[in-house]
């Protein structure tokens, strides 16, 4: 029987007219051009009678399903591949090919291998179809010219995954340089997307694959169900990386049968919605019978969040669900930081740390409270960033002019860490009011040393009520009393120590000079005979250190390793949770110590893995839960904390070794004290 073969964009090509005579007759040619197509009919109408020659899109076949042994490609992709043409057109010309094959029949692309081009047409086949990929032998020739490749892949098992293989040596080939590089480099990140299907790990799928693959039918909801998709391609602007999450069922209704949650570029790293366990905690607080978690990154930058929606319906209208009422709105939600205007203070690259950004912000939403209390109704903070963990702030400060009045309480403010359905549309003059605001406060500026901008900060410093009867003896016997905090951070932390408990000697560690920089010059922080900076590892100089109390915080400086990121541990660095840290600390603490350390995660199960490292090593743990279950400020010691039976008593006395110029300062620190538990 004949190979039934179809050359899509034949052009004037003789291709066509060698297969004939090699003696395949069943070629049927396309072309859009009623020229060529009428010039290529009168050329081999007699010599190639069985030869047949029509005008056809070919992005739009009129062919049935399965029609074809063989689909003959010679840069027909390439021409459709033209940047100024984008991906779109490929995209459908590759989706008719699959379509009018046969099941074993063979795509044959001949192609310059551009990794444009490579970057559609390798995934388009990769769940069903078997890939090899062959160089074009061409003549000896003095200057290294363009490769010709061919790209064989043959229609099998919809469901099977091969790598694909090649038919020759790639540091052999004599051809330009950067093709063969393009070339290598996307075959490589293919493979290694086709040996996670192979392993079984979580991978992307297009809508394409996903009907392929047995994952279900997405029209039924499956309560536990979580697929990664990237969306876009046909009539869509932008490519889009999502995850689908079916909820579990619940007692109360769903308020949504399917919902659309946004998730900007500064949060997208954040272990929220990069784990699946916290995207399982997503899915429960959004309230809907299916989430779709949309992961938008720099492409999507200059758009508004309007255009994007309109992007991105008619796409997630495909996962929508059978079971929900007609008429049904898919609501869209962001995941917002809160920041209603920011302006970049200072940039820096550090070798032990990396890019460092200091900024001003003006957040959406502000603790009414807070807001009647300071000069201004739209306080201004400054925040430490470390770009390699940029949804954390390692440091927060209030901001003030030198002429006005500090802020008459303690905490109180409250950022928004998720905005409805986002509104981008703001009052221009709104803008430049913000913006002048804080151009003013960056040419007079002081930072509110006594304003505990983050809550973590107060409860290390509410944590130092279990130690008060120590605290006491050392003030009656008018001694300091030894303080360590490893990580320097702005210096918010220690300056608040040094300004709150006059009696504390306290040595800050930090690895890095260019924090300390950062600190002095931009956060106010400065030295005297009770509060000193050592440039030092802060492992060894606990090794070297005989101290009292040990204190460590979330301004840590050390690296925080892209495992212990991943792993849902934002702070403190993986070094300071390990066995052999909690060891060092434990041999160097005296037996009226304080060990604390917080913890910045969502994930129970990480915190529990750290806890019970630390239960192994102390005798006796206490904590502090804060922010919604992300920071639990840990308290390790080595002998029983009395107070702990009439904590709140503790934290009035507490209360009265502390230096505040206005006593309401130190409210906040006795009500977080009277929380602190016992960890059993």
């Amino acid at each position: 029987e004949n190979l039934q073969i179809l050359v899509p964009g034949c052009g004037n090509s003789r291709l066509s007219e060698h297969l004939y005579d090699a003696g395949f007759h069943d070629i049927t040619n396309l072309d859009f051009s009623k020229v060529v197509i009428s010039d290529m009919l009168r050329r081999n109408v007699r010599d190639r009678p069985h030869m047949r020659w029509r005008v056809m899109d070919i992005t739009s076949m009129q062919f049935a399903d399965e029609t074809y042994d063989v689909v003959l490609d010679k840069g027909g992709l390439d021409a459709l591949m033209e940047p100024e043409f984008g991906s779109k057109l490929g995209d459908q010309y590759l989706s008719e090919v699959k379509r009018v094959l046969k099941p074993g029949g063979k795509f044959i692309c001949l192609t310059l291998a551009e990794s444009h081009v490579l970057g559609l047409l390798f995934p388009k086949f990769r769940i069903g179809w078997k890939v090899t990929l062959h160089c074009v032998p061409q003549k000896p020739s003095s200057k290294p010219s363009l490769s010709t490749f061919m790209v064989v892949a043959v229609k099998g098992d919809s469901s099977v995954v091969d790598k694909i293989v090649s038919s020759f040596d790639h540091s052999s080939i004599d051809c330009n340089k950067e093709q063969i590089k393009g070339l290598n480099t996307a075959l490589e990140a293919e493979n290694e997307v086709r040996q996670g299907h192979l392993d079984g790990s979580d991978l992307l799928y297009s809508l394409e694959d996903l009907k392929l693959v047995a994952k279900g039918d997405m029209m039924e909801l499956s309560p536990g169900r979580r697929v990664q998709l990237v969306l876009g391609g046909v009539g869509s602007l932008f490519r889009y990386r999502a995850v689908v999450l079916d909820a579990q069922p619940q007692s109360l209704p769903f308020s949504y049968h399917c919902g659309v949650l946004l998730v900007p570029k500064t949060r997208v790293r954040e272990w929220l919605f990069t784990s699946e366990e916290g995207q399982w905690m997503v899915v429960e607080s959004a309230k809907a019978a299916r989430l779709i978690i949309i992961f938008l990154n720099s492409s999507h930058s200059n758009l508004g969040m309007e255009e994007i929606q309109k992007d991105l319906s008619p796409l997630v209208k495909l996962l929508e669900h059978e079971n929900h009422d007609s008429g049904a709105q898919i609501p869209f939600m962001t995941a917002g930081d809160g920041i209603k205007h920011r302006k970049i203070v200072h940039e820096v690259t550090s070798k032990l740390t990396g890019q460092i950004v200091v900024e001003d912000v003006i957040y959406e939403n502000v603790d009414e409270h807070l807001a009647s209390i300071c000069p201004s109704k739209e306080p201004v903070f400054r925040r430490l960033i470390f770009q390699r963990t940029e949804s954390l702030v390692q440091s927060e400060a209030l901001l003030l002019n030198e002429r006005s009045e500090v802020c008459n309480d303690e905490n109180g403010r409250k950022k928004s860490t998720a905005t409805a359905k986002s509104n981008l549309k703001e009052k221009e003059k709104t803008k430049k009011s913000q913006q002048s605001k804080i151009d003013e406060l960056n040419n007079n500026v002081v930072v509110d040393h006594t304003f505990v901008a983050s809550s973590y900060h107060t409860g290390i410093v509410a944590g130092f009520t279990l130690i008060l009867p120590y605290l006491e003896s050392m003030l009656r016997s008018k001694k300091k009393v030894e303080t360590v905090v490893i990580g320097l951070g702005a210096g918010l932390l220690p300056m608040l120590l040094h300004n709150c408990i006059d009696f504390l000697q306290i040595e800050a560690v930090e690895l890095d000079p260019v924090m300390l920089s950062l600190a002095k010059e931009y956060f106010g922080f400065c030295e005297d005979d009770r509060l000193k900076v050592h440039l030092a590892d802060g492992i060894q100089f606990l090794k070297n250190f005989t101290i009292s109390s040990l204190q460590e915080g979330d301004d840590i400086q050390e690296s925080i390793s892209d495992s212990s990121v991943a792993s849902g541990l934002s702070c403190p660095a993986a070094d300071f949770v390990e066995d052999s840290f909690f060891a060092t600390v434990k041999d160097v603490l005296s037996e009226q110590g304080l060990f604390i350390v917080n913890l910045v995660s969502r994930s129970p199960s990480i915190k529990e893995v750290v806890v019970s490292r630390m239960r192994a090593v102390f005798s006796h743990l206490y904590c502090l839960q804060l922010e919604g279950d992300v920071n639990e400020v840990v308290f390790a010691a080595n002998s029983n904390m009395c107070v702990m039976d009439n904590i709140s008593e503790a934290a009035l006395q507490f209360q009265k070794l502390l230096k505040f110029e206005n006593p309401e300062r130190s409210q906040g620190i006795v009500d977080m004290a009277k929380q602190i538990k016992r960890l059993k």
